[in-house]
């Protein structure tokens, strides 16, 4: 009994976080969307202390098979349009409160000019200037940050950003940015780039 005991406390207190943490998070990944192969993969170091929301300006979505079709859509414009290596979000969010895997938790993105390689970025897709995202779209956003504390991939003391706040663009849309400056990771300050350790 003690040896199961001392053996959890090790799970947990020796890697720091538990392995298989299970999230509150309905995930679609990269295979469930029929994502296109990425071009290249640069990792990132994990955990990271910043966060960035943005809306991906296109069409919403409010079912598994829409938002299939837009994640292709999205992808096909950032790869075809934009010559990018891959879809630039880390994860992104449907108006059916699933959360659809971009590049995910461990490689840099393409989201954020300057920031990409040590911050994550959520998107939800649609274009949230002048209505709100639903409350299932909402509530995943949330939950994903969360899902990314429990998994040792976002600091607990991460600080909040729309994609405005480090670039001239209107992204998140203004009723996004006005919601999310609510919420309490939310930083007023302009964003500090960390330095990365060697």
């Amino acid at each position: 009994m003690w040896f199961l005991f001392l053996v959890t406390i090790c799970v947990l207190s020796c890697e720091g976080r538990p392995r298989d943490v299970k999230c509150n998070v309905t995930l679609v990944t990269r295979n469930e969307w029929h994502a296109r192969p990425t071009r290249y993969t640069e990792h990132m170091n994990t955990p990271v202390g910043i966060v960035f929301i943005h809306h991906t300006a296109m069409a919403e979505c409010n079912d598994q098979h829409s938002c299939t079709v837009e994640m292709q859509e999205i992808q096909n414009f950032h790869m075809d349009n934009r010559s990018w290596d891959d879809i630039g979000y880390n994860f992104l969010i449907g108006g059916d409160g699933r959360v659809y895997e971009g590049r995910g938790w461990d490689r840099v993105g393409a989201h954020t000019r300057g920031w990409n390689d040590v911050a994550v970025a959520f998107s939800v897709m649609g274009d949230y200037s002048h209505k709100l995202p639903n409350s299932a779209a909402l509530t995943a956003v949330h939950n994903i940050i969360n899902c990314g504390i429990l998994k040792g991939k976002i600091t607990p003391d991460y600080k909040m950003y729309g994609h405005r706040d480090a670039g001239t663009t209107e992204c998140p849309g203004q009723q996004l940015y006005d919601l999310i400056r609510t919420w309490p990771h939310f930083d007023p300050n302009k964003p500090v780039r960390p330095t990365l350790a060697n």
